[in-house]
């Protein structure tokens, strides 16, 4: 290998770091859905279909 000892081992704590971020982004949508879901389930929100949703995007940007 043309890394040092230590290059190797900065290099490996940073793809481990990088490994750590997915877990963190996984956990944070995980709350999220669950947020979403008991919104929807308690009434507070509601959903449309994506046909009319972006019927009212496109509507907007005219």
């Amino acid at each position: 290998m043309k890394l040092s000892s230590a290059e190797r081992a900065v290099f490996a704590q940073l793809l481990l770091a990088s490994l750590n971020e997915d877990t963190e982004i996984e956990e944070a949508w995980a709350i999220e859905t669950e947020r979403r879901i008991a919104e929807i389930e308690s009434g507070t929100t509601h959903v449309i279909p994506i046909a009319d949703a972006l019927a009212q995007v496109r509507a907007a940007l005219k």
